[in-house]
Parts: structure tokens; C-alpha cells; sequence
């Protein structure tokens, strides 16, 4: 009674749906990325609609109402084969350089894929568009050939370079640039660098990122394909990867959706290896995973050397995801495996610590399953993750270029003796999974709203048709400063005029008594 009663509400609060067509474009390369589009992309096949997914990581088993378009072979595997120290530089730039690179290089091979080109030179027709909101907007031309509402999915808190597109709020006072680590509450030098930061970074957005794929987008789609930057602003709506209770409260448009944890599930049964090793861990147990794109195997030896030493002396067993062929001389409290079901270990209750590199989708599974964290943040978002986790009590910071035995050891004695992080990571997580919907049905209601509205262009903010003087008042301003100084001006010559005149009068009356 009570699945039947669930599902009747669940129907209520999602509405009935008439099995749209849907297309997804989700071409970046690292799986991580894709996580979260694909469990949006199933819960809109369950739901009866018709879906086109074209990624590098079609399904391994037929998906009813699921149709892959797939991309593998057409760009080098993602995962890191480079050594960190060349990337895990802390530096914004090295980030921004490899994500338009990427997001460039994956437009034109994207596009030209014989699939694809397929797929542009059909008579299909589609209902629906979703795109990330990432590294390049060339894919929103599939929007404009088929000429249906779009919407965007971003798997980060909203990038530079996504505020404008919806003029969300973007106050550089008090929201913090995902590339910095940044809190909501900034020293002055903090907001300084903050607010130089946005504009610089939407200005290279522009210039290395959007003129590059417009040529390449043109090339595919024609050219009388509008300038991208156009079509973006008519984006019905994005899915944002973040929740309040990790992100801080911002200010969103109606047409901005927080989805944070979309891709997070209840943890399943581990395999039996893997549960009776945590099962039999007397004193808890480690889990160190860096994600799906960055390989452990990739640290230098030094620090490979310092977390096995001090591993070593640990009572807790660690769990170690290692990519590797193996891991030479490793002390007995060590189990490595290639792959490891992530958010389900995360589940088990006798992890006591994670190990992380500060992804926002790792993280989310910590934060979800009340885990404490060490966080090694290395590139792009993870320092701004890290630092709001640090911020919540929930995670301590180790700094990738000092890694030490003895910084890794006080680290995790620190979370692991210090009862408070467990407590934060708990009442955390009841504060993240307390909702009134779920993050797949409030993502699954949104796009089937768009569908049934053909578009959303009523949840548009005002604020996308005014320029930036007049966002910012500066005309407003300046009438007002031009009236009140006009006014001061008038005041200073009416006065003087009038002490003129008594001055004069007094002249007079004083001339005037001499004579008499």
C-alpha cells in the first residue's frame, strides 16, 4: 500500500508525461562529467520519453528507450597518464588552458564523428535539447538545426561564464569563483582577486573558448548559425550541481535549478571481497580514491612513500583504489584495487575516513553517507570544494606540494581522533538529503516542464535585455549624481548671488549713513 501510495504522489508531483524525444550531447571525455547526465538521461527513459544520448560511454546493456550515439575513438582517453606535479600546479590557468583545449579540440572531433554527422544530416526530429554547460557551447547548435527549447546540465556550481547566459547574480563580494578557494566571506585582498578573476576569466572565455568553437560550429551547422553567445541567452534552464547546505546560499533566477547529488543513489551490497575486508577492519577503515580521471599511480614516488608510511602505522586497514599494476612492498593494512564501487564503500559504516581529491561528485557520496574527508585538492573546482567543506567541519586540507608522512599522519589523526568531524559530516548530510524531492524528480519535473511549455521563456529574468551600465545602475547614477550636482551648483549660485546682493545693501546703507 504504502509503494503504491508513493508512486501515486510521484505521478502527482512530476505530471504525466506523453513520451517526448529528447537529445543529449554530453561529448567531454571524462567520465566523472557524465555521471550525472546519465542518471538524468535514464530517469527521462523510465519515464517514457524517447532518448538520444551521444558520450563517450554508451550503456554496456540495452536501456529501454535509450538510444547511444557513441563517441569512443574519436578523442584520447581522459584519465590522467601525465604526472600531477605538472598539473596540480594551484594555478588557475593551468585549469582553464586544459579545459579549452579540450573543449575546442572536442567540438571538432565531436561534429566530424561519422556518427554524428549522421545524426546532422537525418530528417530526425526532437522535442528537447540538453547540453553541458562546460567548455564549449558549440553543441547548442543541435538546438538551432532542430528547432526545439534547450536546456543545460553543469556538473559544478555555476562556471564564470554561466551566470550571465541567465543573468543569475554573480556579486564577486560574497560568491566565490569555483577556480579560487575561496569562502563567502572574503578578506578584502580575497574579493579584490575574486572580482578580477570573473571578469578576466569571462573575457577569456570569449576569446579562447566561444570564437574558436563559433568557427567550428559554423563549419558543421552552416553559416547562418547565430553567434553561440546569442543562443545561449535563450537557454530555457540549467541543472546545477550544487545544494546550499555545501555551497553556500546564493541568489538564483527561476531558470537556475539546484540539483546537487543528482547522481548520488543509497548505497548497494559491495562484493563480498571488498565487504568482508571493511567487515573484518576492527579498528574502521580508510577509503583513498582520487575519481575516475585522476590515477594514484600518477604521484611521484615521495608521496607515494609518505602515505604508505604512514599507513603503516595506522591501526584502521586502508582501502586503496590504485590503477596501477601493483603497489611494491605496501604495508598489510593496505588492500589496492583498480576499481572500487565508490559510493557504495562510502556506505559502509565502517569507513571512518575519505581520501579525496576534493571532486564534487566523490565528495557529494562523502557528504550524502556522513563521511569526513582529507582532501588533496589538485586542479579546477576542488579547491573551492574543498575549502566550503572545511568551512562546514567536515574535511582537512592537505596541500598536494607539501605532502609529508608526518602532514599525512596529523591529517588523519586529526579527523580520525577529533570527534567534532564525524558529528559535522552527520548532521551535514541530514541537511543535504532533506528535500522535498529528490534531486533526479526535481530535474526530471523541470526538463518535462520545459517540454511541456516549449520552452520556458516566462522563467527568462528581465535582466538578460538591460546592458551592463544599466544592470549596474551607472545611468541611473549618473542622472542622479548630474541632478544633485546640478542642484548643489544652482544652491552655491543663488546663495552667493544673495550674499552678493546683502553685501551690496549693506554697502549701501553704510554709504548712505555717511552721507548723512
Amino acid at each position: 500500500m504504502g509503494n503504491i501510495f508513493a508512486c501515486i504522489l510521484l505521478q502527482c508531483l512530476l505530471g504525466y508525461s506523453s513520451g517526448a524525444r529528447i537529445l543529449g550531447i554530453f561529448p567531454h571525455v571524462a567520465k566523472s562529467h557524465f555521471m550525472m547526465s546519465e542518471v538524468l538521461m535514464k530517469g527521462l527513459a523510465a519515464r517514457g520519453h524517447e532518448v538520444t544520448v551521444i558520450s563517450h560511454f554508451p550503456q554496456k546493456t540495452q536501456v529501454a528507450n535509450f538510444t547511444d550515439i557513441s563517441l569512443i575513438g574519436s578523442m584520447p582517453s581522459f584519465v590522467s597518464t601525465v604526472p600531477l606535479d605538472d598539473i596540480a600546479t594551484g594555478w588557475v590557468y593551468t585549469t582553464v588552458k586544459i579545459v579549452s583545449e579540450l573543449g575546442v579540440t572536442g567540438c571538432e572531433k565531436t561534429l566530424s564523428h561519422p556518427p554524428v554527422q549522421k545524426l546532422m544530416n537525418s530528417k530526425e526530429k526532437f522535442d528537447l535539447v540538453i547540453t553541458e554547460l562546460f567548455n564549449t557551447d558549440c553543441y547548442v547548435g543541435f538546438a538551432y538545426k532542430f528547432k526545439v527549447p534547450f536546456i543545460s546540465i553543469v556538473t559544478t556550481p555555476l562556471l564564470p561564464w554561466g551566470y550571465e547566459r541567465f543573468a543569475n547574480p554573480d556579486n564577486p563580494a560574497y560568491i566565490g569563483n569555483i577556480f579560487l578557494g575561496h569562502s563567502d566571506r572574503m578578506s578584502f585582498l580575497e574579493r579584490l582577486v575574486n572580482t578580477v578573476y570573473m571578469k578576466i576569466l569571462q573575457w577569456e572565455y570569449h576569446y579562447w573558448f566561444d570564437m574558436p568553437s563559433q568557427m567550428i560550429a559554423r563549419k558543421y551547422f552552416g553559416e547562418t548559425l547565430p553567434p553561440l553567445a546569442d543562443i545561449v541567452r535563450n537557454t530555457s534552464l540549467v541543472l546545477v550541481n550544487r545544494h546550499f547546505t555545501l555551497n553556500q546560499p546564493v541568489p538564483n533566477v527561476p531558470a537556475v535549478i539546484e540539483v546537487g547529488g543528482l547522481h548520488v543513489e543509497v548505497p548497494k551490497k559491495l562484493p563480498e571481497d571488498i565487504d568482508k575486508y571493511l567487515n573484518e577492519s576492527e579498528h574502521g577503515a580508510i577509503f583513498f580514491s582520487l575519481g575516475s580521471t585522476v590515477r594514484a599511480d600518477t604521484f611521484s614516488q615521495q608521496k607515494i612513500d609518505a602515505f604508505l608510511q604512514a599507513f603503516s602505522v595506522l591501526p584502521q586497514r586502508v582501502l586503496w583504489k590504485w590503477e596501477g599494476e601493483a603497489l611494491p612492498e605496501h604495508p598489510k593494512n593496505i588492500k589496492i584495487a583498480k576499481w572500487l564501487p565508490q559510493a557504495d564503500v562510502l556506505g559502509h559504516p565502517n569507513v571512518k575516513v575519505f581520501i579525496t581529491h576534493g571532486g564534487l561528485m566523490g565528495t557529494m557520496e562523502a557528504v550524502f553517507n556522513g563521511v569526513p574527508m582529507v582532501a588533496i585538492p589538485l586542479f579546477g573546482d576542488q579547491f573551492h570544494n574543498v575549502r566550503n567543506y572545511e568551512e562546514e567541519g567536515v574535511a582537512i586540507k592537505l596541500d598536494y606540494s607539501t605532502i609529508t608522512k608526518e602532514k599525512v599522519l596529523r591529517a588523519l589523526k586529526e579527523v580520525l581522533n577529533n570527534p567534532s568531524y564525524k558529528q559535522n559530516a552527520v548532521t551535514l548530510s541530514r541537511a543535504f538529503r532533506d528535500r522535498p524531492m529528490s534531486p533526479l524528480n526535481t530535474a526530471i519535473f523541470w526538463t518535462e516542464y520545459v517540454i511541456r511549455h516549449g520552452g520556458a521563456s516566462h522563467m527568462r529574468s528581465a535582466a538578460l535585455y538591460l546592458t551592463w551600465y544599466q544592470y549596474l545602475l551607472l545611468d541611473v547614477i549618473s542622472v542622479l549624481f548630474l541632478f544633485a550636482a546640478g542642484s548643489l551648483i544652482t544652491a552655491y549660485v543663488i546663495i552667493k548671488r544673495l550674499l552678493q546682493l546683502l553685501k551690496l545693501k549693506s554697502s549701501d546703507k553704510a554709504e548712505s549713513k555717511k552721507l548723512n
